[in-house]
């Protein structure tokens, strides 16, 4: 090796020796004739010394400018009285410089290593090789890495053999667009990339693979946003002959190791909240549980209501919701009222009430619609005290529980309201196996077509299928889906009856499932398990707010790259070689 050491971990114990050190020139002074460099490598800077009495040195040194690649030798020593820093690990020390190489030159760059500040995300990625050399990006890499490997050992430790699924397999339906790869050798047949290793993890299980683990590379043609890319990476996990209480302790575990592994703690077991309440209380099936703020169904408190708009939802089936910020009075201006209003509607609302308890009693535009007796009983619900807002939404429970979940969240994020715990895990359980698609005129999986049905409810998929519960899951922390996973189908009969009311016929689906279907009936065991988004993880435990700061080589939101400058056109030898013509193509 050319260096002896890591610039990150020149510290006291090594003062009196003599290192080699190599990295990038981070800054570059001149104190009244005697040269300072902080050199940088991936795992900090040191500073380095280079005094005019070494003239070859010297020489060498007053060429160099920020990001040249070089060579220093020299003795660790300690530096004087007054000038330790001890902001950096390595301010106690200093390397005084015997001798300097200039590895490689650098151009002016296009922005500040040490800061991403005004740099737009499209020159960011552009230039990603500069990018990655800023110490916040070098920790999220180094996170990343930690992470995996913390991952790993675990699985390995507890019995499951990783294995490698296809990367090039067939298309099915699972929820989004499949990226196609077009055969060379079979043409007008496609391969597609996997939007997970679902009916390969399956197999395996009837394959006798009992416990299974990747970190699986997994491809979606879908619109993004901060937390998603075209390609990402999840924590894919497989289990035979076990209960959701033995995936989650598993998923638990993963959790502790990991968060222990990063210096966090993640209490354990998780608290388990069923979609129908999470949906209820929280307004989403991530809810973010480090907040106390809940939704509260007052719809028996107005079912006697004079309120036309009231009346005319409880006639319609629906609900009545509320939610209570306290000491809030003076916050909301009448224009801030109106802007939440604005917000619901976005979200499906027709209107929002809104009252203020100001001097003992409730105040609002609404106010001469409700009884004392429906005053009182508002006031004891939601155990309203001077200077508290009620908000309160109707409609039918799926829309209101959408819009009032919506309101939450910037009621959080407008009253600035602080989180009772860092972090605050959750499983959502029993999600709805089916959703009805009208247009259609069939049913559809409200997760993947793969997710048994709870056994009690298998009679209801003849006749009220909608209502079917399912052994489906979520993993959620701070309001953010980590996990999805389920107990599986591993009876062909019962997967094909529900790929039936999919509309699905038998034949349809043993072209588009045979693989799986053929394994349910050759002795499949029953199995469950979850992917876990491992990007999300790692960004979570960055503290970053975007899946793209702890990938090394992320997309934009329009799915392209700015570095390789992806996708492009081929030439057009290739098209030929797979049959493909372009008709359309803009320039």
């Amino acid at each position: 090796m050319k260096r002896t050491n890591y610039c990150g971990d020149i510290k006291k114990p090594l003062i009196g020796t003599k290192q080699t050190l190599c990295g990038w020139v981070n800054s570059y002074r001149n104190h009244g004739g005697v040269l300072f460099i902080d050199l940088r490598d991936r795992t900090g800077f040191v500073q380095v010394v280079i005094e005019p009495a070494n003239k070859e040195a010297f020489a060498v040194a007053e060429e160099l400018r920020n990001e040249y690649v070089i060579c220093v030798s020299g003795a660790v020593n300690a530096r004087k009285e007054g000038y330790v820093n001890k902001n950096i690990p390595t301010g106690e020390v200093e390397v005084v410089a015997d001798t300097v190489e200039i590895l490689n030159t650098s151009i002016a760059l296009p922005f500040d290593i040490n800061t991403d500040k005004n740099v737009s995300e499209e020159i960011r990625l552009k230039y990603r090789y500069l990018d990655l050399r800023n110490p916040r990006m070098v920790r999220n890499m180094t996170m990343r890495h930690r992470l995996a490997q913390t991952i790993r050992n675990y699985f390995d430790k507890n019995g499951f053999l990783e294995i490698e699924t296809p990367i090039l397999t067939r298309s099915t339906p699972e929820g989004a667009r499949d990226y196609l790869v077009p055969s060379r050798v079979h043409h007008g047949k496609f391969y597609a990339l996997p939007q997970s290793p679902q009916m390969f993890k399956q197999t395996l299980m009837a394959s006798g693979i009992d416990r299974y683990f990747q970190l699986a590379r997994a491809f979606r043609d879908e619109d993004l946003r901060a937390d998603r890319q075209p390609e990402h990476t999840q924590v894919d996990m497989e289990m035979s002959f076990v209960s959701l209480d033995d995936i989650f302790a598993i998923g638990e575990g993963m959790m502790q190791t990991v968060f222990k592994a990063v210096g966090e703690e993640i209490n354990t077991p998780f608290e388990r909240l069923p979609y129908a309440d999470a949906m209820r209380r929280f307004g989403s099936d991530k809810p973010d549980m480090r907040y106390t703020l809940e939704i509260v169904d007052i719809t028996e408190i107005f079912k006697k209501s004079s309120f036309k708009v009231f009346a005319d939802v409880l006639n319609d089936g629906g609900v009545i919701r509320a939610l209570y910020t306290a000491s809030s009075v003076e916050t909301f201006s009448r224009s801030a009222l109106d802007k939440m209003t604005d917000l619901v509607k976005a979200n499906g609302a027709k209107g929002l009430v809104w009252l203020k308890y100001k001097g003992g009693k409730f105040e609002g535009p609404t106010t001469k619609y409700f009884t004392e007796e429906e005053f009182l009983a508002l006031k004891n619900a939601l155990k309203v005290e001077e200077g508290g807002v009620v908000f309160i939404g109707s409609d039918k429970e799926e829309i209101s529980s959408l819009y009032m979940g919506a309101l939450r969240k910037e009621l959080i994020k407008f009253l600035k309201i602080e989180p009772a715990k860092k972090w605050a895990p959750v499983w959502i359980v029993n999600f709805p196996l089916l959703t009805y698609e009208p247009e259609e005129d069939r049913y559809d999986a409200a997760h993947n077509p793969f997710t048994a049905p709870v056994a009690e409810d298998i009679p209801l998929l003849d006749t009220n299928p909608l209502a079917v519960r399912s052994y489906q899951f979520d993993m959620v922390l701070n309001g953010v889906e980590l996990a999805s996973g389920s107990i599986r189908n591993h009876r062909r009969d019962l997967q094909e009856k529900i790929l039936a009311l999919m509309k699905h016929s038998k034949e349809e689906s043993a072209k588009r499932f045979g693989m799986l279907l053929n394994a349910l009936e050759a002795g499949a065991p029953p199995h469950g398990g979850f992917g876990l988004g491992f990007d999300r993880l790692t960004a979570l435990l960055c503290g970053e707010d975007s899946i793209k700061e702890v990938i090394a080589f992320p997309k934009t939101t329009t799915a392209s790259c700015p570095l390789t400058e992806s996708p492009n056109i081929v030439d057009d030898i290739q098209l030929k070689e797979l049959a493909i013509a372009i008709t359309d193509q803009e320039d």
